[in-house]
């Protein structure tokens, strides 16, 4: 079985709501870094000069290769990562090799063929 990690960006405001739907559309759990900072092209600054980041959230999810990109498109719907600059961002990454899932291959390939 592959697998994508499917990783995104974005204000942990909407963590809950991101989470939910990639669960929805296929993702079998995710990790949660809270309070990670990142620039877009434009660096907003406030009073003083002081420069304004607000609370981003990373989530990393190890999703099976075939819903990937569905998992993919509902956090960039949900997040509105494509409609509202500095929204944040989402991607995925080919994983080559992934231990810790072994207990769950089964369910995710009964689950695969169930759907087809």
């Amino acid at each position: 079985m592959k697998f994508k990690l499917v990783m995104a960006i974005a204000d942990d405001r909407r963590t809950r709501d991101l989470v939910k739907v990639a669960r929805e559309a296929g993702a079998t759990g995710a990790t949660i870094v809270a309070g990670v900072r990142g620039e877009g092209r434009k660096r907003s600054f406030g009073i003083l000069g002081l420069e304004i980041s607000e609370a981003r959230d990373m989530l990393l999810f190890l999703v099976e290769e075939t819903r990937a990109r569905r998992v993919l498109e509902k956090l960039a719907e949900t997040g509105e990562l494509d409609e509202t600059p500095g929204t944040g961002v989402a991607f995925q990454i080919d994983v080559e090799d992934a231990v810790g899932v072994r207990h769950q291959m089964a369910e995710i390939a009964a689950e695969i063929e169930k759907s087809a």
